[in-house]
């Protein structure tokens, strides 16, 4: 452990009452694996390393590596046409629309939960109840029937509807159920024992329950402000260890070969100065330098970062039960980092 940084760790989780788990890692030493705050408020049960945190949007990489893995095996190209990989009527979507285009946020369709006019999740299933989601196909008719956002390859646009037609592009080409493709070809692959895409209705021991605090003191839990169970835009629970054996599985191309590990990594659209988008995943670039790629997700009741840092080889996985808290931390952690391994990271991060 690095006495220090946990120190920094440990200060900046009381001042803000973070609840959650931090795992900082370089290649074979573990700097710091600290934990805070409650999994289970009513029971006063306290998070630890092995806790299952929902991760939110932060597990569009798995869908991204899921793709990547059919397109090494010949069974989907970049270049598909979203018309050729799916057995759906798309009416109001452009025909041009490719694999490579939903993968970057870049398709110009309609979002079910669009960020750029919309504020709160949890107000989506207010009309469309959430213990119906349960399955892929089951988003569908949140946005299916609505016309095109923008052109094709216009712009960047975050879209959480684009990353539920990827899921249903690997359902079609493995003839397996999403959440089953990643539990066999991501998660075992990587031996990731304690993550999974469970449901709020049975949730295997020792995961943490969101939880959504008032100004007046008060709280609730998150069960009704997200769908029922995870998908391929986000909702998987991991734990902070099996998030650092994911990169460590991922940079030693055991999820994927050099090749398409390199072009997941890639930078394929600039968001803004020095942010880029990969394959569901963000990197962040000074000039032709990479200082990390990273991923990250909110929901209520959820806040998620991780990121590796390659001048370093550190990994940094920060996830918490509460609907803030997690971008804090991740702070601190950087600029501890840059001070102590020199000046990799730009100050403005």
């Amino acid at each position: 452990m690095n006495i220090k940084l946990t120190k920094i760790v440990s200060d900046v989780q009381r001042k803000i009452n973070f609840s959650g788990a931090v795992f900082v890692k370089d290649t074979n030493t573990i700097l710091v694996d600290k934990c805070s705050g409650y999994a289970n408020r009513s029971d006063q049960l306290k998070t630890n390393s092995a806790t299952r945190f929902g991760i939110a949007s932060g597990c569009k990489l798995f869908t991204a590596i899921a793709i990547c893995q059919l397109v090494e095996e010949g069974k989907l190209s970049f270049d598909a046409k979203l018309s050729d990989c799916l057995d759906l009527d798309f009416n109001h979507f452009d025909e041009k629309i490719t694999v490579h285009h939903l993968l970057t946020h870049t398709s110009g369709i309609p979002d079910y939960f669009d960020e750029e006019v919309m504020k709160d999740f949890a107000d989506l299933w207010i009309k469309n109840p959430m213990y119906q989601i349960r399955k892929t196909s089951d988003f569908l008719p949140l946005f299916q029937n609505k016309p095109m956002k923008s052109q094709v390859g216009e712009r960047f646009h975050y879209n959480n509807a684009g990353y539920i037609l990827l899921g249903l592009i690997v359902e079609q080409a493995s003839k397996l159920a999403f959440s089953d493709y990643v539990q066999k070809r991501i998660f075992n692959t990587a031996n990731m024992t304690d993550s999974g895409y469970f449901s709020f209705d049975s949730l295997p021991p020792n995961t943490a329950l969101g939880y959504l605090d008032h100004i007046d003191g008060s709280w609730k839990t998150n069960i009704y402000s997200l769908p029922v169970i995870g998908g391929p835009d986000g909702g998987a629970f991991i734990t902070v260890t099996d998030m650092a054996k994911l990169w460590d599985a991922l940079l030693k191309h055991e999820l994927l070969s050099e090749l398409y590990t390199n072009q997941l990594l890639s930078a394929h659209t600039q968001v803004n100065d020095g942010s880029f988008y990969g394959y569901g995943i963000w990197i962040k670039k000074e000039k032709n330098r990479i200082l990390k790629f990273h991923i990250m997700g909110y929901d209520p009741g959820v806040s998620f970062h991780s990121a590796y840092y390659p001048d370093t080889s550190i990994k940094v996985v920060v996830c918490s039960n509460k609907s803030e808290g997690a971008f804090e931390v991740m702070r601190v952690i950087e600029e501890e980092i840059k001070i102590l391994f020199g000046n990799f990271y730009s100050k403005d991060n």
